[in-house]
């Protein structure tokens, strides 16, 4: 089923009653509710949003990602459950009793699969994807030989010319792709806990100071479809700004068309198929992980 998000970008209080959000605006008293049990994702970006305990552990229970931003109006935390799948504990042995070698090889389909994406957005948009064949064909085990770094300067290079450098406090586009990453990341992290996987313990990823390692790694794949729609905003505006438009327009990559397992899905349901392999993958040892092409 595909779950809607929810953006909240003016003052409002937010309530539970029947299982369902009762939002109410502050300025008018104006009424509106929203099943919990249809919503996968709720962005608060106004400072003066109010939330009851109870539905906090309402959206909690039912698995929804809840993105809280600072007051610059960028994404800063994420609530995520404790406990969102009934073989959660299996599924953390799966985890962390995966050997070295099981997280090389699974990393190695990662960056294959995010370099093949690359190569195929470049040529969506008129590039030459083919430019990075040589770099997803053949990757080694854990890309030892770090195809990956290699192959994203290509990639910069020629969506936004030699001088663009992809840093995360570096010159626009690099705000439209913060934030577009950030939404990516929490629904990814939402995918991860359904599936029974702990987003702590990464494959690759290692920072003291990242809760969600796992989401990192996962997540790899699934960025050139927000460096898609990136592009088209920052084309079409060379100005373009984190208005509520631009948000809304970043927000929709999890609705995004999407082909995986011969079939076309929504980036929000591929998401879910992808995290559900994982968990095969680490399992079995051997399983390949399913990730989205374009369509």
């Amino acid at each position: 089923m595909i779950k809607q998000t929810l953006f909240f970008t003016t003052p409002v209080s937010l309530s539970l009653k029947y299982d369902q959000i009762e939002i109410r605006c502050k300025d008018t008293e104006e009424v509106i509710t929203r099943p919990i049990e249809d919503v996968g994702v709720v962005i608060v970006e106004n400072q003066m949003v109010h939330f009851t305990i109870p539905l906090l552990n309402a959206l909690a229970d039912n698995n929804v990602a809840v993105v809280f931003c600072n007051a610059q109006c960028m994404p800063n935390a994420m609530l995520m459950p404790l406990e969102s799948n009934a073989v959660q504990q299996e599924v953390y042995r799966f985890q962390l009793e995966a050997s070295l070698s099981t997280k090389k090889r699974i990393w190695k389909e990662i960056i294959e699969y995010k370099i093949r994406n690359q190569a195929a957005l470049l040529d969506i948009l008129g590039f030459d994807g083919k430019i990075l064949k040589q770099y997803y064909m053949n990757v080694l085990s854990g890309d030892s030989d770090n195809r990956e770094g290699v192959a994203a300067k290509i990639y910069w290079q020629q969506m936004y010319g030699r001088q663009f450098n992809r840093n995360r406090n570096g010159e626009p586009p690099n705000s439209l792709l913060n934030y577009g990453y950030t939404i990516l990341r929490a629904a990814v992290s939402r995918a991860l806990f359904g599936s029974g996987l702990f987003p702590a313990f990464g494959l690759f990823h290692r920072n003291r100071y990242n809760a969600f390692p796992l989401a990192d790694d996962v997540m790899e794949p699934y960025r050139p479809f927000v460096d898609y729609i990136v592009y088209q905003i920052f084309e079409h505006s060379r100005d373009a700004f984190l208005e509520k438009e631009t948000k809304r327009a970043l927000a929709r990559v999890l609705f995004s068309d999407v082909k995986i397992n011969g079939q076309t899905r929504p980036l929000q349901v591929a998401l879910s198929i992808t995290t559900a392999s994982l968990v095969r993958s680490l399992r079995d040892r051997k399983e390949r992980i399913v990730y989205p092409s374009f369509v």
